[in-house]
């Protein structure tokens, strides 16, 4: 194994070196009957062997070099979390992208609410999820390989779907359990609710939906096509005051449940302050990782959700390297 990793890592392009560097960790947080998985991406400052990550039947994976030494000097630090039913590899895409620009991302597969372990009940927990999160950090700010390299005067957190409302989270808002059941049963997001309501989950009994779950290091957020936005209270928007920028993806193709513009929740406008970008064409599924060829019409035949298909004229690659650029811009990377 030793031998074959040397020629793997003798046999690299010098292009090589601009991937990522790309290590795993396990967390032993107290709020957490097993460990939490963790990912980091970061400016590679040394020679390591190239690998997949991410790669399965229906996404094409992203390439990393695999736990090379950080780049010398101060980075930002960006907290990634991934939405219900995702994981950290499949958003390896943007951690290269962000990695590319300077930053260490990192993210944890959110118990419950990630791939091979997603419930209804244990998804509305976002004080355990934003906990994940604050668990991750406290390690790689205590860990001699990563604590040198971190700038923590620019720590930002990003999140998609349930991981925008997470991230949002962080930046103090708080969400109404009442409101958000009385918005699956009747509002804009009734359609976009079955997930949750089809397990009889309570989202005004729900463990950690409406707690208070800011992180005082983080000081800037991302929120792509955030859940929720309908049931954030006014006190709390009120309250933010770090930079928060909201992303929508498509125009007559996007998703009423996280739609923030006046024709959705307006969350855009209730968020004091708050940027806001809409990326067309589009779909919600857009953001995930780039399909394998074959991989829609294989999810077809499962009668799976269609998260390989984008609307007619939309380019995912192209969309994910403006996504990149954009979010860039709004964390002055």
């Amino acid at each position: 194994m030793k031998l074959a990793a040397l020629l793997t890592l003798l046999a690299l392009p010098l292009h090589a070196q601009t991937l990522p560097g790309f290590d795993r960790f396990d967390l032993l947080a107290a709020h957490r009957a097993r460990p939490v998985a963790a990912s980091v991406w970061y400016p590679a400052g040394s020679p390591s062997y190239r690998a997949p990550l991410g790669d399965g039947p229906i996404f094409a994976p992203s390439m990393v070099l695999m736990a090379p030494a950080v780049t010398e000097g101060l980075h930002p630090l960006i907290l990634l979390s991934h939405g219900s039913g995702g994981n950290a590899a499949g958003l390896g895409w943007l951690a290269e992208g962000l990695v590319a620009k300077g930053a260490i991302v990192l993210a944890v597969d959110h118990p419950g609410s990630t791939s091979g372990d997603s419930s209804p009940r244990r998804s509305l927990d976002l004080d355990a999820r934003a906990r994940d999160l604050d668990a991750a950090l406290q390690y790689v700010l205590a860990d001699p390989d990563f604590a040198p390299h971190i700038d923590a005067k620019r720590i930002a957190a990003i999140g998609f779907s349930l991981g925008g409302t997470t991230a949002l989270g962080l930046a103090g808002v708080r969400f109404d359990g009442k409101v958000q059941a009385q918005n699956c049963a009747t509002g804009p997001e009734a359609a976009d609710c079955g997930f949750f309501t089809r397990a009889r989950a309570d989202f005004a009994t729900a463990k950690g939906f409406g707690a208070d779950t800011r992180l005082p290091e983080v000081a800037s957020v991302v929120a792509i096509d955030p859940g929720f936005g309908g049931s954030a209270t006014p006190a709390s928007l009120a309250a933010v005051s770090i930079p928060v920028h909201l992303i929508n993806l498509g125009t007559a193709d996007r998703l009423a449940a996280v739609d923030v513009s006046p024709t959705g929740n307006n969350l855009a406008a209730r968020l004091p302050g708050a940027s806001y970008s809409i990326f067309a064409p589009a779909t919600h599924f857009s953001f995930l990782a780039p399909c394998k060829p074959g991989a829609e019409a294989l999810l077809a035949e499962e009668g799976e959700d269609p998260i390989c298909t984008d609307p007619k004229g939309a380019d995912r690659i192209k969309l994910h390297t403006d996504l990149i650029a954009d979010i860039s811009q709004a964390l002055h990377l």
